[in-house]
């Protein structure tokens, strides 16, 4: 839809988060009707906020108004399948996410990241690097979507000359349906939110690929060739219209295959365009503690494959790599206190996610783990878990399910807060050991987000120095 096809329209927006506040803030400015409903309780910041805006809501649950609509914004967390989405759909009223709402208005190029794991890192990597190219070519760099700013909130001060990098979750990119990534990077693909998906790992990939969907001649798919269902989705015969960039940890597996692609080769991070190979950088001049471990290669190696698509130095590149130091709640060191290292890594909301962090850490370690499970399969895990953890302290909702998991391969004790998990860790850990907390769940069930369990659990890390 055209932006200005909007004007006078009436638009109810579900959901009274941040995107769905930003996405009624663009809705009015330009020229619509937005009505925002809200199945919970509205925030009172969120409230004041709409109140600003002159937009009216309800909360307490969806009435009739939330029909009178010709379009319907939904936000990331609410599935298709609620009641009021499905009437929407039978009233024939189109459902689309703020994302794809947001890139109506957009005229900068695009940078769209999804995946699994990664995005978030991948995504802060390729946003330094474009900020810094910006600085000498006279173009700003934004940085929104799933990484916390929403995209309709920074749409409108965006110029041509400008680019948007883009984290993308599976929930944002289900309500996409003519958002089109000048350069769209997919991580990796692996279970996360079965609970939403039914299940089904073909659902969930199947939301993931929509990222890709709209690409046509001048755009550029840069995916992980060593993850195999990504790989088995890209190496169908049928041809691509879009420019297509394979990474790889091991160059050895793409060279005899034409295409472009990112790799490393004898310890440097190679770039392969047009049949042509040049060497970027060396992996230790990059990889350091706090920013280590294969799955930060891949995000490296995905960061360079998108910047060199946007037509970034390789200078600028080799500058802002050798000089990043990992992202906040991502294997961040959160301190050393009472002989031990202590380990932050709420991003990690899924099982991959922490087995990243398990091949990172030492072996010995005292693992935190636990929150809103998502269809976790903990199985998968019972090998590595075996191999390196010492104990286990299991928090939140999931903590009985991680407790009969491992139970039998390690030590598994129980906390009822956070606190006591950071308590019962100190007292088991062995001297010099490392106490990592990578939760493998969401953090809906104790805390308000990641970033919010984060900060608390180095607080009280602080606290036991």
């Amino acid at each position: 839809m055209k932006p200005e096809e909007l004007k006078g329209k009436a638009a109810s927006i579900i959901g009274a988060g941040k995107s769905g506040v930003a996405a009624a803030g663009l809705l009015a400015r330009a020229g619509a009707w937005p009505f925002v409903s809200e199945f919970g309780a509205v925030a009172p910041a969120a409230a004041e906020a709409l109140r600003q805006l002159g937009v009216p809501f309800e909360e307490g649950g969806h009435s009739e108004r939330v029909f009178d609509a010709a379009l319907c914004v939904v936000s990331p967390g609410i599935p298709q399948t609620v009641p009021v989405i499905r009437e929407m759909h039978a009233r024939g009223i189109p459902v689309v996410s703020e994302i794809e709402l947001a890139s109506w208005f957009c005229p900068a190029r695009v940078i769209g990241i999804t995946g699994t794991d990664g995005k978030t890192t991948t995504a802060t990597l390729i946003h330094k690097i474009c900020e810094s190219e910006g600085e000498r070519q006279q173009y700003r760099a934004f940085s929104v979507g799933n990484i916390g700013i929403p995209f309709s909130s920074e749409v409108s001060a965006m110029t041509s000359a400008d680019i948007a990098v883009l984290e993308l979750s599976s929930y944002q990119l289900e309500g996409c349906f003519s958002f089109r990534p000048n350069i769209a990077v997919l991580t990796n693909v692996t279970p996360d939110h079965m609970d939403r998906y039914g299940g089904s790992i073909e659902a969930y990939a199947a939301a993931k690929f929509r990222i890709h969907a709209q690409q046509g001649a001048g755009d550029t798919l840069i995916y992980n060739h060593d993850d195999p269902i990504l790989r088995a989705h890209f190496e169908q015969e049928e041809p691509r219209p879009f420019r297509v960039v394979r990474v790889s940890l091991r160059a050895e597996t793409l060279d005899a295959t034409p295409g472009d692609f990112v790799s490393v080769e004898e310890g440097e991070i190679v770039v392969r365009t047009s049949g042509s190979t040049e060497k970027l950088m060396r992996v230790d001049e990059i990889m350091k503690p706090g920013f280590r471990g294969d799955h930060n290669l891949y995000n490296v190696l995905s960061s360079v494959a998108a910047a060199s698509a946007a037509g970034v130095l390789a200078e600028t590149m080799r500058r802002v790599l050798a000089g990043f130091g990992g992202v906040e709640h991502r294997q961040e060191f959160a301190g050393h206190a009472c002989g031990l290292d202590w380990i932050n890594d709420s991003k990690a909301t899924n099982v991959n996610a922490l087995r990243q962090a398990l091949q990172a850490v030492p072996a010995g370690m005292v693992l935190i783990a636990g929150g809103r499970d998502k269809g976790n399969d903990y199985s998968v895990i019972a090998d590595i878990v075996r191999e390196k953890v010492a104990c286990i302290v299991a928090i939140g909702e999931s903590r009985e399910k991680i407790a009969n998991a491992f139970r039998g391969i390690v030590t598994v004790l129980s906390a009822a807060s956070l606190p006591e998990a950071v308590d019962l860790a100190r007292r088991n850990a062995r001297p010099g050991g490392s106490v990592l907390f990578s939760p493998a769940c969401s953090s809906f069930d104790m805390f308000r987000d990641f970033e919010d369990r984060g900060r608390q659990f180095k607080q009280f890390v602080r606290e036991q120095q």
